[in-house]
């Protein structure tokens, strides 16, 4: 801890930056550590929730309830996304700004609380399901919930306490998951689903409230909000778009095909998105937090971002192959053999995992460098562009609108980045170049895995006949070797290896460094 550091109180220590500087490198990748580590964790209680929730509850109960959050979520996330990257990447706040911020957040968030009751009856109108108005009266309150806990996390995060904010999503995760399965073993049904959606965001507000110890104060003008304010009005109008073009295709599946085949796909669609809430969308604000500070420097930000999307190919990649070859049998063993449909719709969506996680990376460049306008005009295209996917794919069903979904990534990553790179120069062919190379290895690794497991008679037919288990085992063990020497093989050494080696060493709360450093100030 810096002398800065140790000399500021608590409540100053939420409004400047300034003791973060000398060691920054070292806070975003702990940071970035702590998120995975607790996103990991989370992860497991999840998936854990996952596999007993659906021999407990029926696919037409998930479709129900996805149904309304398609609606609910957009409406919850107003203020997360928007006023959270605000008070992060902004150099200067103070004590009255965030106050009048803060309530201008939980008067827009009681509207939008009222304003999804209001629209009740008119998602059972559309869907043409009566239940969906009690359910949506009742997912309302998350909204509310939700906006409480903004701004206390985005100080805590401003402040880069990504330990505080990591164990408290374990936490809350975990409350609301033991409360779904508790009433869904009791026979509360959908229910059961719907009181998760309200667990979660209000075990939340009260953690993140116990968290932090800055209080508002009463609002006040001239308070130099209105910038803030539009900053958080276009990142949360990307979200918007963004959100509709990613939830498209769950409105028109459940508007068409019903709520059996959206529960497939909800359920296909959550064991492809898990990888991307474990790599990305927890570091975000870690990497926005980390490359605001460096906006001024554009040779050391390029750097860092070029760095980080290395290493989020050479992890994202083999993932994506690896799914696509457990796709089936890791939805039978999760799920169960009457989630079969799931497992198909899954190998479809793995193909473009890889792609989506670099291209999710391209908000963080916006969002860093202070430009959610430009986020937000991006967002409009990419919106339109995956509508005329989805829409292309519908009258081919599920698999038509999952292979829609996987294309317009592969469609969008090359004028996301290089569009979202301008303001600091970076060009494409930097990007290019950092990241071919596990792509090339990952597909190779794919395709021979693909022959040995499932093409060559010599070993198919042993292959299929061990247990479940087994083969998803034998199926990520030879995927990752052959992968890893790929890797090898074209770099002609052990370099990204051991770089990421190095930076989950890094990661560890009490590294070498600091243990070193402890000794010498003893000796001292």
């Amino acid at each position: 801890m810096s002398d800065l550091e140790t000399n500021l109180s608590h409540k100053d220590r939420y409004f400047t930056t300034d003791h973060l500087r000398a060691d920054l490198k070292k806070r975003a990748v702990r940071g970035v550590g702590a998120t995975v580590f607790s996103q990991t964790a989370a992860y497991g209680i999840q998936t854990i929730g996952t596999i007993v929730l659906a021999r407990l509850l029926a696919p037409n109960d998930f479709g129900l309830v996805a149904m309304v959050t398609a609606f609910s979520l957009l409406l919850q996330n107003f203020g997360v996304n928007g006023f959270t990257e605000a008070v992060i990447q902004r150099q200067e706040i103070h004590h009255k700004q965030i106050s009048t911020l803060f309530w201008i957040q939980i008067g827009l968030s009681l509207a939008l609380t009222l304003f999804l009751m209001v629209l009740a009856p008119l998602i059972a109108g559309f869907y043409k399901e009566p239940r969906l108005e009690l359910i949506t009266i009742a997912v309302a309150p998350s909204v509310i919930f939700a906006g409480f806990s903004t701004l206390p996390l985005a100080l805590l995060k401003r402040n880069m306490q990504f330990y505080s904010t990591s164990a408290l999503d374990m936490t809350t995760i975990t409350i609301s998951v033991i409360i779904a399965i508790a009433f869904a073993y009791w026979g509360w049904g959908y229910w059961a689903l719907v009181l998760r959606r309200l667990s979660l965001p209000l075990t939340t507000t009260v953690g993140a409230w116990m968290l932090c110890r800055w209080r508002p104060g009463l609002p006040a003008l001239g308070t130099g909000v209105r910038p803030m304010l539009k900053y958080a009005i276009n990142t949360y109008g990307n979200f918007t778009v963004d959100y509709f073009s990613r939830n498209l295709d769950k409105i028109l599946i459940g508007w068409r095909l019903g709520t059996q085949s959206l529960g497939f796909y909800d359920r296909a669609y959550y064991l492809f998105t898990m990888p991307a809430n474990q790599l990305i969308y927890p570091v975000t604000s870690v990497a926005v937090a980390a490359l605001s500070r460096l906006r001024d420097d554009p040779e050391k930000y390029r750097r860092y971002y070029l760095n980080a999307v290395s290493m989020i190919a050479f992890i994202g990649m083999p993932i994506s192959t690896m799914l696509i070859l457990i796709a089936n049998d890791l939805t039978i063993l999760l799920l169960g053999p009457q989630w079969n449909k799931a497992g198909q719709i899954l190998s479809f969506f793995a193909a473009g995992l890889g792609i989506m996680l670099i291209y999710g990376t391209h908000g963080w460049l916006h969002l860093s460098l202070g430009r959610p306008d430009r986020w937000f005009r991006w967002g409009i295209i990419a919106f339109v562009i995956t509508a005329i996917f989805f829409v292309a794919g519908l009258p081919f069903g599920l698999l038509g609108i999952t292979i829609a979904y996987t294309a317009s990534f592969y469609v969008l990553i090359g004028p996301g980045l290089w569009y979202a790179g301008k303001p600091i120069c970076l060009k494409l062919h930097q990007l290019v170049a950092v990241i071919w190379k596990f792509c090339v290895a990952a597909f190779g690794a794919g395709l021979f895995c693909w022959f040995i497991l499932f093409s060559l008679e010599m070993t198919s037919g042993l292959f299929t006949s061990l247990n479940i288990v087994i083969r998803i085992l034998v199926s990520l063990i030879l995927c990752t070797s052959i992968y890893l020497l790929l890797i090898v093989a074209v770099y002609q050494s052990t370099q990204p290896m051991s770089r990421f080696i190095s930076m989950l060493c890094e990661m560890l709360p009490i590294s070498k460094t600091d243990s070193s450093q402890k000794q010498e100030n003893k000796n001292e």
